[in-house]
């Protein structure tokens, strides 16, 4: 058949996003992924150079994504299926550009992990993600901010003369446009990806890039890759070299053998050809390949202890197989970023198929034959030379228009193009694109002031990048533009003189909130816990003082997520500093349907413990409770759990990732 790309729906399983947090992110990056200047004394000086090369303070002006919950229904899914003789893709274009299938006809194979349910967790660097299949991580050390926002789609030409599925976005963390183009050559049985990104500014900018591949794992899965030493990262925040494939008599390329979830970034040498496979006890499974650009290569483990159990159930569901990921990056670690020259780019192919090997060389002891096996049956399904050929073929066809569109994504990148009249070929970025959410800044771009607000929504998204921080520092000084100068002057690093804009604006501000919310963060992170904890009941007085408790109106999910996450931050301050009463104020004040999420009845448990009143707050353990958004790595279950009691930790609150 002639390789096709059609629309399509995938039902699932599904928990609704829910509405976005609309208080700006102004706290730190709660990212995992971190070590100290210690661990930095034995690395490569290129790699200690790259770990410590701007990194994010926050996710700004990104919006964080923690409105979901634990009750899925069937969903239907729009679906973008690339189609030949050989193998079946299928593409979420409304999640990040996600490929959630590869599926291998000759052998009715599936090639990645295929999640069955759409659950999302707090993974992402915003919060909301899911498990499973390949997603295309941009912006910083982390899961991408796009994990489940919408990019754009449509159809290109291929190398070969066929059809190609071309996904892009401006990813905003950077600044920075890339392009995902996928297309199957006719009778291979290979996915091409040829991968671009852009810097289309006038000073270097930190890039950051790991495909991320969901691979199915059990007792006899081992992940091969060319390497006889990795970075190994545990969630002690602490990065080291070790021998592959054995650490202290454990051979680590079998997921399930170790115990806590873990990071092996392999050693791969330069002149080596770049590759990682996943292989089932009878020797088959997916390899992928790439030309050397994406030079990095990792095997991420859940391992089989509670918490990494826990965590694959809570990501999947239960009796459903585990799995392991294998990723390909632009450096050795997901701790790096690398800088990208004004006006250049990176780009790269890569290359996804199945692998048949001999199972007793690449699950025997010598691993230097088992990686030999891997290498040489590659060379002869997939030689280099022809990914080299394929990635020169592909980018003649880099700058090609896309034709027909067959998904649309945000409109920043839209709103950058009109700012700055940017020339992208083949990644255009239509002023058609334009939404609600850029009007303001369009405004701002084009009369230079920002409007009015609505007083029947919450304040709009921050734009932070210096072109726009210049803007708002010369537009009129009303309330509205300095809370969100002050945003933006945060993002900077400038905290005095955010704190100067927000105390600006508050002196003739209706409402109040937003601005008193944002002093409150900036006393709370400058250890003024108390005058902080003034300044939610504040913002939470005026909040219930504009609105009051009923929300019933159009713009009602908008307000309830303003109340839940200011109340959820207000009640946390307020804890801290000991003032249990007017915690208590804040958390009753919440509509009933706020305090039956989960989050919220453990900030309940929390309280009862504050109040002395342990074995309520005990009994909520007991009756069982879901926080929907636990973060990865937390341990606040475990840790409110040992302050009620000395009973071990039940396995339904389990998901502690390191010792």
């Amino acid at each position: 058949m002639a390789t096709s790309v059609r629309r399509a729906v995938l039902t699932l399983p599904a928990a609704p996003l829910g509405p976005e947090n609309p208080l700006p992110a102004l706290r730190a990056l709660d990212e995992t992924h971190t070590v100290d200047d210690r661990a930095k004394r034995g690395m490569p000086r290129d790699m200690a150079r790259q770990v410590g090369y701007a990194p994010l303070r926050t996710v700004l002006p990104v919006r964080i994504l923690d409105g979901y919950g634990r009750e899925r229904t069937s969903t239907d899914l729009d679906a973008l299926v690339i189609e030949n003789e050989r193998l079946r893709v299928t593409v979420l274009p409304g999640l990040g550009g996600r490929i959630h299938s590869i599926h291998h006809k000759p052998t009715g194979r599936e090639l990645v992990y295929r999640n069955p349910v759409m659950q999302p967790a707090c993974f992402a660097l915003n919060g909301a993600w899911f498990s499973g299949g390949v997603e295309w991580n941009i912006g910083a050390t982390g899961h991408t901010t796009l994990s489940c926002a919408p990019v754009h789609a449509a159809l290109v030409p291929a190398p070969d003369g066929g059809e190609m599925l071309r996904l892009w976005e401006w990813e905003r963390l950077r600044d920075l446009p890339f392009q995902v183009d996928l297309w199957l050559p006719d009778g291979s049985d290979f996915l091409y990806v040829g991968v671009r990104i852009r810097n289309p500014h006038e000073r270097t900018a930190p890039v950051y890039w790991w495909s991320n591949i969901a691979v199915e794992e059990d007792e006899r899965t081992r992940v091969l890759a060319p390497a006889t030493e990795a970075w190994h990262f545990g969630y002690e925040r602490d990065l080291r070299r070790v021998p592959v494939p054995e650490i202290a008599g454990t051979d680590v390329t079998y997921p399930p053998r170790g115990t806590f979830p873990a990071d092996y970034f392999y050693e791969v040498p330069a002149g080596e050809r770049k590759w990682i496979a996943s292989l089932d006890g009878a020797g088959q499974g997916l390899v992928q390949t790439s030309t050397d650009t994406l030079r990095g290569r990792k095997l991420f483990v859940w391992g089989a202890g509670r918490g990494g159990r826990r965590w694959q159930r809570w990501l999947t569901e239960p009796g459903t197989p585990g799995y392991a990921e294998i990723q390909a990056g632009l450096a050795r670690t997901q701790l790096e970023h690398v800088p990208l020259e004004a006006g250049g780019e990176f780009s790269w192919l890569e290359a996804y198929g199945p692998l048949a090997t001999d199972p007793g060389t690449v699950h025997g002891p010598d691993w230097g034959a088992a990686r030999a096996e891997v290498a040489d049956r590659l060379e002869a399904a997939l030689p280099r030379a022809e990914v080299d050929a394929a990635y020169t073929a592909w980018l003649a066809c880099a700058d090609v228009r896309p034709g027909e569109p067959l998904a649309v994504g945000s409109g920043w990148g839209a709103l950058e193009v009109l700012r700055a009249g940017h020339k992208l070929p083949g990644t255009p970025f239509e002023e058609a694109t334009l939404g609600e959410e850029q009007a303001p800044w369009v405004e701002l771009l084009t009369n230079g002031a920002l409007p009015a607000p609505s007083p029947a929504v919450p304040p709009g998204p921050t734009l932070v990048a210096p072109h726009w921080r210049d803007m708002l520092e010369t537009a009129p000084a009303d309330p509205h533009t300095e809370y969100h100068l002050g945003v933006a002057q945060w993002h900077a690093g400038d905290l005095a003189q955010a704190v100067r804009s927000w105390e600006r604006g508050l002196e003739r501000a209706a409402p109040r909130w937003p601005l008193l919310r944002c002093l409150a963060v900036a006393d709370q992170l400058g250890d003024h816990r108390e005058r902080a904890a003034d300044l939610y009941v504040e913002a939470c007085d005026d909040l219930w003082g504009q609105r009051g408790a009923d929300v019933d109106d159009r713009n009602g999910e908008a307000w309830t997520a303003v109340f839940a996450a200011l109340a959820r931050e207000a009640v946390a301050a307020l804890l801290a500093v000991g003032r249990t009463a007017e915690a208590r104020a804040v958390h009753d004040r919440l509509p009933p349907s706020v305090r039956e999420r989960g989050a919220f009845v453990l900030a309940e448990a929390r309280l009862l413990s504050a109040e002395g009143r342990k074995e309520e707050a005990r009994a909520l353990f007991d009756a069982g409770f879901e926080v929907a958004d636990l973060r990865e790595g937390a341990e606040t279950l475990n840790e409110l759990w040992a302050e009620l009691t000395d009973d071990p930790l039940p396995d339904a609150y389990e998901y502690r990732m390191r010792p």
